[in-house]
């Protein structure tokens, strides 16, 4: 897949099958359209192009709103979409200045000068331009006079999924990272640096990595221990992950640490990848460090039994 992070870099195509979006966490219902994308690109001989855009738009639109959580930064939805086929991404700066784009502007000077489409592929009820003014009618009043054609993916092919990104972050705000994962057809995955802690683990026989995530918008599972995986230089070991306060041990703060099972090198200031595979429990207060310990040996007992499953699986 060829990346482009601007027009310039750009070189219009014969023959551009093309879908636009933010595509955030690239989920079942993106797929729906991506599938479709590559299936008229195999009849036509043509090129898929996917058009998104960065920073989120919500960030220039409603620069006020500091609730903005993501399903996928932008290095993991690149990842996302070159493992569903796609040619071409084309991933523009969205600005102020690009916001005020009248429909006709973006499909007169984007999407037909500039990407050379011959069909354009949108989800229903799609919107697009300046005030969101653009529709599927707008468009296929355009088609004609520019020479591309539009396909709207039907309500009822994307419905039958039953996925929406607003689902997924509900379900992840609520644990469920295993209806998550359903959703995104893939475990939901946060990278982060791992950073010093209070080093409480190892004297208690569960060393934990501290996890910073790379990009503080990224949306965090609720409190709790999960079953998970990290990926640790190319190798992915099995693990358990807590999120929370850790109550039994006073003023520790809010982190994102994990117990990498089977492992023992100083991976300090590396960069990880934790996959959230299924929540053991929520997070609970101890009455000391012993009880803390045999709560934990339990829940490595259970991870590794969720974890063996989902192999197997």
């Amino acid at each position: 897949m060829k990346v482009y992070r601007s027009l310039v870099d750009f070189e219009k195509l014969p023959c551009a099958i093309v879908t636009q979006g933010t595509f955030d966490g690239v989920h079942a219902a993106h797929q729906v359209i991506l599938n479709r994308l590559k299936h008229l690109a195999r009849e036509r001989n043509g090129e898929t192009v996917v058009i998104t855009y960065e920073p989120h738009p919500r960030m220039v639109l409603f620069p006020e709103d500091h609730g903005l959580q993501l399903l996928s930064t932008l290095d993991e939805k690149i990842e996302k979409l070159r493992q569903q086929g796609i040619d071409h991404l084309l991933i523009l700066p969205f600005t102020k200045e690009f916001s005020r784009l009248s429909s006709m502007e973006f499909i007169r000077d984007i999407i037909v000068d500039k990407i050379g489409t011959s069909c354009l592929v949108i989800g229903y009820n799609h919107r697009f331009g300046k005030n969101r003014e653009g529709s599927f009618e707008h468009l296929k009043s355009y088609g004609p006079t520019y020479g591309f054609e539009v396909y709207e993916i039907p309500e009822h092919d994307v419905d039958h999924v039953a996925v929406s990104s607003t689902k997924i972050r509900e379900a992840l705000k609520l644990g469920d990272v295993k209806l998550a994962a359903r959703f995104l057809s893939s475990y939901y995955s946060l990278e982060g640096r791992v950073v010093d802690g209070r080093k409480l683990g190892r004297t208690i026989g569960y060393p934990t990595a501290n996890i910073e995530p790379v990009n503080s918008l990224k949306l965090l599972p609720s409190d709790g221990v999960y079953a998970a995986t990290a990926l640790v230089n190319g190798k992915t070991y099995m693990g358990m992950l807590n999120i929370g306060k850790n109550p039994t041990i006073p003023g520790k703060g809010r982190s994102i640490e994990i117990n990498i099972f089977d492992f023992n090198e100083d991976i300090y200031y590396q960069n990880i990848r934790v996959a959230f595979v299924e929540k053991l429990r929520d997070e609970q207060s101890f009455s000391g460090i012993e009880e803390l310990k045999t709560q934990l040996h339990y829940d490595k007992l259970q991870a590794l039994h969720v974890l063996m499953d989902s192999i197997s699986d």
